[in-house]
């Protein structure tokens, strides 16, 4: 759908122009020899501006009058030109000559005289036809490398057999056609290869793109004469030759992608270009679409030359100059360049800008320059009928995308043109159409395809040359974008954007509201204009912007359709492919609620598959208030349906339909509109407050039933008993058909087993039984069913109905409103309903006792002994509650009851001598204590066990009490003494635990900051305990992360290997060796730092029982062994305090979420990557509770 727009066409006026080549970017040509001037003239035009007063010469010298440039050459590597002469000379010209050296040299000559020439593309070869019949291969400083005599006998290399693909002996031709079946390798026809009238005899020479095959073109000295293309290896072995073909003549080209060889063959009808393939076969033609008068006047020694990307194919006839382009394998003839009868034209095109060459005669000199457009009308709406025309010699192929998506090189309109088109361009309407002819014509036609019945393309009028400029871009004009142009290395320039450059793009269109371009990458993008300044391109994300979605490979933009919310795109094959980008459906979804245009919003959300919640979720305000005007624009029931079904609590507009338009500070975007307005309270989910708007608006029309019922059971939850309710309204008001239909509906949109459940719920049989019909239910079981529940009196058919439904609650009160309390209690104990039956018989205390109990007995029976005994002694039953009060431990509320039952003093000894023995031993000494004193009347036995609990204050202030100084000696000091051992002991312990892990910790950490790998494998070399899952063999790779990957399930192994790692048992060793910690194993480190932290809160939970056993020493005037323990205190929480820095600080740098970590893998692996992660990870370090020391002791 391309065409090739002109953006370059310099004419200089120059005589005698012999020979043409670039160098670099300037232009070298020479001038003679004439058959009145024998002086060649080596000229150069610098090619930024090339002017005729600028050509410099570079030199000149004499040669025969009749000689003649083949080929002129240019090395900008080392400034020197070499010319090829027809008579046999090479001359090389040096541009800079050192001191010595000639400026002109003959550096050889053949003999026997020059045919044709060709220099390889990496210009390290030269090959040479001389007219003696040989082939020379030489270097660039033209030393020989091979040298082939050419042989009639060269044909026998190639045999050439065709499995007649493409031809017509192998299409299907019907089933009448099957008795005229023939071998398709035998075709009806069989070329001899013989000579056309007007071969002109001479050879010619082509390379492959990589230079490592070269195709030669020449006249077979056989019987009969022929002509034949060979093919040679870069070493000059002969690999083919092409089979025989009638009327070949002199043209050829090599394509550099070096898939096929073009040549020229002339038939009885005209000229044709044909290909061949490296091995000599045919591969296709196409018809030059010349008649056989101009055949015959123009057609004679045809030069053909492809561009350096082989996309184009310039075909080089007596007075012009055709470019050709190929897609869908049709042939389009883009450009036909006159020149005049001034001798055959020359061709070169440019070695690194594939679409600028330069052409000459004996007349002028060209610069061209050409870049790939697309011939596209209007994109503004309302005249954007995605017009594409297509320039293919005298015939214009115009296709309306939007209405007809016609395929190339098909069309939905053909237009006859009087001459060869160069270019196109369309009006703004859509309506026009003007055309510039290859001789400077210009034609306009008119056509309407928007029309019903369409008005097909006829001319309106025909202008001479240069009075009408023809263009083929409709130019748009932004603010934000200013001029836009993409560069033929793929650069796209945005003046307006501050200058602004985008790498990579490969195509481009500009819309009103969008800048959209395709990317190498195979992305499409989208960039929003507005009146910012700045362009927000999108990132490389189509998971996640609208603005970036995925296209085919190659893809490329041929128009867009912002009306119709559609792009058309061409892929490298040539077929078409529309697409409806999701920035431009959002975009006309946007605008159109931004219009209160809501049935056109809803219709794009149906066609293209948008969530509809958009409708709502872009301005939520807007569309609440709005909610009749929705319905009366959709006004279709199930349109109105289909919205309300698709209502989710995803704010759509947040998350996968995210506004990426940015707007000025000014321009916040809210409910759709630019600037402020009110906020309306949001009261329930969004479901909900849809629904029940719509049931408001509902309500007040008529014929709604089915909207209305659509509403409630869309509601989160869904309100089946509404819908169902309206079900039960309509049945009592006999109107069947309306019945009938809400049914089916409400049965379709629910799960009919629900609404069967809910139908029973609402205690209306008849529409249970409807509800029912439409299930799959078998009637031999609900029907029976049903008429059971018919018979029933109406309080115990909701019992059943309830009891069925497993509402027990419900259930239990209907028996409740029966007065079946016998019956109640059994259901009530069935389904522990005992709190909703007391409520019941909350006013009637003999029923409301007798429940009591049943739940006291209950609780007790689940262990809930403190709640039992609170019941128990609700209904005043002191004895079960002292028993459960005791069960929960709960010794004060225990032996409170047991006094009340009552019981004897016996009795009550042995209960508080039990209780306090279990309180001793849960090591509860206050309350043990308490008892002894409260009920056992021992102040010996409490004394002992409050210094037990580390309690002297208040043993001392109880023997005080009772006036028994003499416990003090006798119970109260060797407490303290058998204390403060204990105390003193294992603070001791604490300390050598201190010193002895944590040097050792400070071991590993140093050996794991010289040695990462090392320290994992094993710490101390000798006795290591590795798991037995891990590999520790030495390893030269390189390793990126942290040294935790190497333990983890990043490898390429097979699935049978890793499954075999991820088992559970492997997974419950390695935790039994973390739990050890044994020293010289991975997990040491950590086992060290959990036991220090142990330590630190043990160390806080006897903190207080030193200060307690202190102050008690210090009481009973034991200083040396209170200073004893506040010694050993103070040296443990120093030495605590000063290495927790070092021991809950790792050395290594915190790993955040996300990392190269990965994920926690199987078995035991993962039990030693949660180690090693935990050893990574910073861990806080415990508080020290501070110990006020006395100042008696400081």
């Amino acid at each position: 759908m391309r065409n090739l727009r002109s953006i370059r066409n310099d004419t200089l006026p120059i005589e005698n122009i012999s020979a043409i080549a670039y160098d670099l970017d300037d232009i070298v040509f020479s001038l003679g020899p004439t058959s009145d001037n024998p002086t060649i003239t080596l000229k150069r035009l610098h090619g930024a501006s090339p002017e005729l007063t600028d050509a410099e010469t570079i030199t000149s010298w004499d040669v025969d009058p009749s000689d003649e440039v083949l080929d002129l050459h240019c090395f900008p590597d080392i400034r020197t030109i070499s010319l090829v002469l027809a008579a046999g000379d090479i001359v090389t010209v040096r541009q800079e000559p050192l001191p010595g050296e000639d400026q002109i040299e003959i550096v050889g000559s053949v003999d026997a005289g020059i045919a044709a020439v060709a220099w390889s593309p990496d210009e390290e070869l030269v090959a040479i036809v001389t007219k003696a019949d040989t082939v020379l291969l030489m270097t660039r400083d033209f030393e020989p490398t091979a040298s082939i005599a050419l042989s009639p006998d060269d044909v026998r290399v190639s045999s050439h057999v065709s499995v007649g693909w493409g031809k017509k002996e192998t299409q299907f031709k019907g089933r009448g056609a099957a008795k005229a079946l023939r071998d398709p390798t035998m075709p009806e026809h069989v070329d001899e290869g013989s000579l056309s009238v007007l071969d002109d005899g001479k050879a010619s020479l082509s390379w492959r793109g990589d230079g490592q095959y070269f195709a030669m073109n020449s006249i077979l000295d056989a019987n009969p004469r022929r002509r034949v293309v060979r093919v040679y290896t870069r070493d000059g072995v002969l690999e083919s030759v092409s089979e025989p073909v009638n009327g070949l003549e002199t043209g050829l080209s090599w394509k550099p992608s070096g898939q096929i060889i073009a040549g020229v063959q002339r038939t009885g009808e005209g000229l044709q270009i044909v290909f061949f393939e490296r091995n000599g076969l045919r591969h296709g033609e196409f018809d030059l679409r010349l008649s056989k008068d101009e055949a015959e006047r123009i057609g004679g020694s045809i030069r053909l030359s492809w561009n350096t990307d082989s996309s184009v194919l310039a075909v080089t006839l007596a007075d012009r100059v055709q470019l050709w382009t190929t897609g869908n394998y049709h042939w389009y003839l883009k450009q036909e360049l006159r020149l005049g009868d001034n001798g055959h034209p020359h061709m070169s095109w440019h070695s690194e800008r594939p679409l600028k060459a330069i052409m000459s005669n004996r007349r002028q000199l060209r610069v061209l320059e050409y870049e790939f457009a697309v011939a596209r009308g209007s994109v503004i709406s309302p005249n954007d009928q995605g017009l594409v025309a297509v320039i293919d010699g005298k015939r214009l192929l115009m296709t309306p995308l939007r209405i007809a998506n016609v395929p190339p090189p098909m069309a939905f309109d053909v237009v006859e043109l009087p001459g060869s088109a160069n270019g196109v361009s369309f009006n703004q309407t859509g309506t026009e159409i003007t055309a510039t002819h290859c001789t400077g014509e210009i034609t306009t036609w008119s056509f309407d395809y928007s029309t019903k019945p369409i008005k097909r393309a006829s001319l309106l009028e025909r202008t001479e040359s240069g009075e009408r400029p023809c263009s083929d871009q409709l130019v748009l004009e932004s603010p934000a974008l200013g001029e836009v142009s993409l560069s033929s290395n793929g650069i796209l320039t945005i003046t307006g954007a501050q200058g602004l450059r985008i790498p990579g793009v490969t195509s481009y269109i500009v819309t009103p509201l969008h800048l959209i371009y395709t990317t190498s990458n195979h992305l499409l993008k989208f960039v929003h204009l507005g009146e910012a300044s700045t362009l927000d391109i999108p990132l490389d994300e189509p998971e996640k912007d609208e603005r970036c979605r995925n296209v085919e490979r190659g893809a490329k933009i041929v128009t867009v359709m912002p009306s119709a919310y559609s792009l058309v795109l061409q892929m490298p094959r040539g077929n078409l492919e529309t697409i409806y980008p999701r920035a431009l459906v959002l975009a006309g979804v946007r605008q159109s609620i931004n219009d209160r245009d809501y049935k056109k919003a809803f219709l794009i959300c149906r066609a293209h598959r948008v969530d509809m919640n958009i409708l709502h979720d872009h301005s939520p305000e807007q569309f609440m208030r709005d909610v009749a005007l929705f319905l009366k624009q959709v006004k279709k029931v199930e349109y109105a349906d289909l919205f309300l079904s698709s209502l989710s609590d995803e704010d759509v507009a947040q998350t996968m339909y995210k506004e990426t338009l940015s707007l000025g500070p000014e321009q916040v975007l809210l409910n759709g509109h630019g600037g402020l307005s009110e906020s309306l309270p949001v009261v329930g989910n969004k479901i909900n407050r849809v629904c029940e708007a719509f049931l408001r608006e509902l309500g007040l029309r008529s014929g709604s039933l089915q909207n209305i019922i659509t509403a409630h059971v869309c509601k989160s939850p869904a309100d089946l008993e509404a819908g169902l309710q309206l079900v039960s309204d309509l049945r009592k008001q006999q109107k069947q058909d309306e019945l009938e239909a809400a049914v089916d509906h409400i049965c379709f949109l629910a799960d009919v087993n629900q609404l069967y459940e809910t139908a029973l719920g609402l205690y209306d049989l008849d529409v249970t039984l409807l509800v029912a019909q439409q299930s799959q239910k078998d009637p031999r079981e609900y029907l029976p069913y049903l008429q059971g529940l018919h018979d029933m009196q109406p309080l115990r058919q909701k019992h059943a109905i309830d009891n069925d439904l497993k509402r027990y609650r419900k259930a239990l009160s209907h028996l409740h409103a029966m007065d079946e309390f016998e019956e109640l209690k059994t259901y009530m104990e069935k389904h522990e309903l005992y709190s909703p039956a007391i409520d019941m018989y909350r006013y009637d205390n003999a029923r409301l006792s007798e429940l009591m109990r049943l739940f006291a007995d209950f609780l007790s029976s689940r262990n809930r002994y403190k709640e039992s005994g609170i019941a128990y002694e609700y209904v005043n039953d002191y004895k079960s509650a002292s028993e459960a009060y005791r069960a929960a431990g709960s010794w004060q509320e225990s032996l409170a009851t047991a006094a009340l039952v009552p019981v004897t003093d016996d009795e009550l000894f042995g209960l508080a001598t039990e209780i306090a023995d279990s309180l001793e031993e849960v090591k509860d000494y206050p309350a043990a204590a308490t008892i002894y004193v409260d009920y056992l009347d021992d102040l010996q036995g409490a004394v002992k066990l409050l210094c037990k609990g580390y309690q002297f204050a208040e043993a001392t202030r109880l023997v005080a009490l009772r006036r028994k100084p003499e416990l003090l000696l006798s119970v109260i000091d060797p407490g303290l003494i058998e204390a403060s051992a204990a105390m003193t002991e294992m603070l001791s312990e604490m300390r050598s635990q201190l010193k002895a892990q944590i040097p050792r910790l400070q071991e590993l950490r140093l050996k794991k900051e010289q040695d990462p790998l090392a320290f994992v494998d094993g710490a101390d070399g000798g006795d290591v305990d590795i798991p037995d899952n891990l590999s520790i063999a030495p390893t030269d790779a390189s390793t990126t992360g942290t040294f935790m990957t190497r333990y983890t399930n990043r490898s390429d192994g097979t699935l049978a290997t890793d499954a075999t790692r991820k088992t559970h048992k492997n997974r419950r060793r390695e935790e039994r060796k973390r739990a050890r910690g044994k020293k010289g194993t991975v997990y040491e480190e950590e086992y060290l730092v959990n036991s220090i932290a142990r330590l630190v809160e043990r160390l806080n939970a006897v903190s207080e029982d030193v200060s307690r056993l202190i102050e008690g020493l210090m009481r009973r005037a034991m200083r040396e062994r209170a200073l004893a323990v506040d010694t050993a205190m103070q040296e443990v929480t120093e030495i605590c305090r000063s290495s927790l820095d070092e021991v809950f600080v790792a050395a290594g740098v915190p790993q955040k979420d996300g990392d190269d970590q990965g994920t926690r893998p199987w078995g035991g692996q993962g039990v030693l990557w949660e180690s090693l992660v935990t050893a990574e990870a910073r861990r806080d370090a415990p508080v020290i509770k501070t110990v006020e020391r006395l100042s008696l002791l400081v």
